[in-house]
């Protein structure tokens, strides 16, 4: 399904699937797709951040990788996913696992990895490979 996110600061995205298939303003994007769903978030939309230091501790693998996602992380360090139950989580929800800090951007083509962030920094909603993975109630 075709997904506008945009938020109060940021622009907008257009989603399709794991990739960003347009990014621009609000208007601009929905004049290129017309009758995509919107999603509008309040904050500012921007890349997914990568998760450099120590997973957050949790009962579980599953876990622990769901807590960096509330964090707008879409990326973690290999040296810090340290167990096959580790790995096997982060794979299941399509957290990439990198063997060095990268930038972070949101391009067309790329994947969907986005998230939104309150004036705090809190994050309120991320994207992993297009979908919704956290909503901050």
């Amino acid at each position: 399904m075709l997904t506008i996110h945009t938020a109060d600061e940021g622009g907008a995205v257009a989603v399709e699937g794991a990739r960003i298939v347009g990014a621009g303003t609000l208007a601009e994007i929905q004049d290129r797709f017309p009758g995509a769903r919107v999603r509008s978030w309040p904050g500012a939309l921007g890349p997914a951040r990568v998760h450099e230091g120590p997973l957050p501790d949790a009962p579980s693998p599953r876990e622990r990788i769901h807590a960096v996602l509330k964090t707008g992380a879409t990326a973690v360090l290999a040296e810090h996913v340290d167990s096959p139950e580790l790995r096997t989580a982060a794979q299941r929800n399509d957290v990439v696992i990198l063997a060095a800090p990268r930038p972070t951007a949101l391009s067309d083509l790329g994947r969907a990895d986005l998230a939104v962030f309150d004036e705090t920094g809190t994050c309120i909603a991320t994207v992993c490979a297009g979908r919704l993975v956290h909503r901050r109630r």
